[in-house]
């Protein structure tokens, strides 16, 4: 399979042979395991206090008083202790010990790997994300776009290539939270939009573009692919990056 590779200004430099995994079997399943693989990673351990709900003066009255049996004060005023009491221990409160990390094979990770990397190629599922191109995909760079060192150079490349309308389409897209997340750090919901591929350092003139990942090529995992488990996102390689990818 051949893909062009486009000039910063949009012209056409040469065409080169991509690697096999852009021809990969599709595999939703795999891919949605790997992703929460990935994300389970990144839950953090939490319980309650061993003794919360049971720090009380509640003993059991015994039989014969023509009440239940649970623990109740001292003088007589109420049950304690128990769960279906008020200020009683939970019935199954979280534990520390619970193992939340979901394992996946090696063979099943790579393979999800390769079928997201394809996915980004297939123009019905971009449409079903709701990308917004003009063109081909996938949209390959000269290795002159990785020394981009301003924003606005970025933007005029990426509308040459007829991808910038997908970021616009995420920054209108921009909206205040519902619920208690406002309060948390996370104040903003915002789609995702583009996804760019590099092979060399940092690339920071594309960091403050609405919705837009970049990430090296050493970088790259599943969830960067698939956002939300959906495969299909709208990717821009570097030509460095996708010689590179073989190696992956």
């Amino acid at each position: 399979m051949k893909a062009q590779v486009k000039k910063i200004d949009g012209g056409v430099a040469k065409e080169i042979e991509l690697p096999v995994m852009f021809s990969e079997e599709y595999r939703p399943d795999l891919i949605r395991k790997a992703v929460l693989a990935l994300q389970s990673t990144r839950r953090q351990p939490h319980g309650a206090y061993p003794y919360a709900g049971i720090c009380s003066s509640a003993v059991g009255w015994g039989s014969g008083r023509g009440a239940s049996h649970v623990p109740r004060l001292k003088n007589g005023s109420r049950a304690a202790k128990v769960p279906q009491a008020k200020g009683g221990r939970e019935a199954h409160p979280p534990m520390t010990a619970k193992v939340l990390i979901k394992e996946i094979n090696a063979k099943e990770k790579q393979k999800a790997f390769r079928s997201a990397i394809a996915a980004s190629i297939v123009p019905e599922l971009l449409n079903s994300r709701g990308h917004i191109f003009e063109g081909a995909v996938p949209c390959i760079f000269e290795d002159k776009f990785e020394t981009l060192a301003r924003t606005q150079d970025v933007i005029s490349a990426l509308t040459s290539a007829g991808v910038y309308a997908d970021i616009e389409k995420a920054k209108d897209s921009r909206k205040v939270r519902a619920g208690r997340g406002k309060l948390r750090g996370r104040r903003y919901r915002q789609r995702k939009s583009l996804l760019i591929v590099t092979s060399g350092p940092e690339f920071r003139a594309a960091r403050n573009l609405a919705g837009v990942d970049v990430v090296t090529i050493d970088q790259l995992n599943v969830e960067h692919l698939a956002p939300g488990m959906q495969a299909g996102r709208l990717t821009v390689w570097t030509e460095s990056a996708v010689t590179r990818l073989e190696g992956r």
